[in-house]
């Protein structure tokens, strides 16, 4: 006997709204937010939004250490690290800051998509770099001008910083190459994570995949130029560190590098291509 106390529907219009936007229209998303900004903002602006988030990826920084230090278990610390930093990065995200690892999936974005002048947008990408590194700075002297932390939290902080430092050791062509690829690996992640974010249409569904693909960089030792200016800030503040110089030839510099190469081709141009939205947006 045919039992119709729950009928099916076919209709589309009885079937719940969708909770994120289809990924086939993320990068189209992206640049139109890519040429507001390049609209909107004078490059005073710009500089201001990337001190920001220099600041907040410091703080991610800062709670990632905070989080793990005293854990004698790798797992756990690595899961603690990226718990820490991925609220850094979601800052940014909430807050439109503008981050240079974002910065370097939405410009070339934007690029395909729209129509940009090539100066406006290398401007963009330069203050981004520098403005973070200048928030990061100043919000590690900051906070160790306020606070002292234990010799736990100083200690992983160091291991932190020598494990970034490890290229450098293997140095020459050999060691500046893995770096980059380090770079390309850890922006493919971050900027994953912005495209996903931008997918996610309440906020719980936005940091869920922020915090995978933090804590996979995180955890990986993949080399992101923006935390990486937090970290050496934070040693440097504290009196540890192996010196600007040597921080900027072998790490900051070159994992930016690399960054650009992963947001760049990993992410706005493949998944431009894979999904056919190359085309110009009026």
């Amino acid at each position: 006997m045919e039992n119709n106390d729950f009928p099916i529907h076919t209709s589309t219009s009885d079937l719940p709204p969708t909770v994120y936007i289809a990924p086939e229209r993320i990068m189209a998303v992206m640049a139109t937010e890519g040429g507001e900004r390049l609209r909107r903002l004078n490059p005073m602006r710009v500089f201001a939004l990337a001190v920001l988030a220099g600041g907040f990826i410091t703080i991610g920084a800062l709670f990632s250490v905070l989080l793990a230090a005293g854990s004698t278990n790798q797992g756990v610390i690595r899961l603690l690290e990226g718990l820490g930093f991925s609220t850094g990065f979601f800052f940014v995200i909430l807050s439109h800051a503008v981050l240079f690892t974002e910065a370097n999936v939405v410009m070339p974005a934007t690029a395909i998509h729209r129509s940009a002048r090539a100066w406006t947008i290398l401007r963009f990408w330069g203050l981004a770099w520098v403005g973070n590194f200048v928030g990061a700075f100043l919000v590690a002297n900051l906070i160790y001008f306020a606070q002292e932390y234990s010799p736990e939290v100083q200690a992983l902080i160091r291991e932190v910083i020598a494990a970034k430092m490890s290229f450098r050791e293997v140095g020459g062509a050999q060691g500046a190459t893995m770096l980059i690829v380090s770079g390309v690996l850890a922006n493919w992640l971050v900027g994953m994570a912005a495209f996903f974010a931008t997918m996610g249409r309440t906020i719980i569904g936005k940091y869920i995949p922020v915090f995978l693909a933090v804590t996979v960089f995180v955890a990986a030792n993949f080399q992101h130029s923006p935390a990486n200016m937090g970290f050496f800030s934070l040693a440097a503040a504290q009196g540890d560190g192996p010196g600007w110089t040597a921080a900027l030839l072998w790490n900051i510099i070159p994992a930016g590098i690399g960054n650009i190469i992963g947001g760049s081709l990993l992410v706005a141009a493949l998944m431009s291509y894979a999904f056919r939205t190359n085309q110009r947006l009026t």
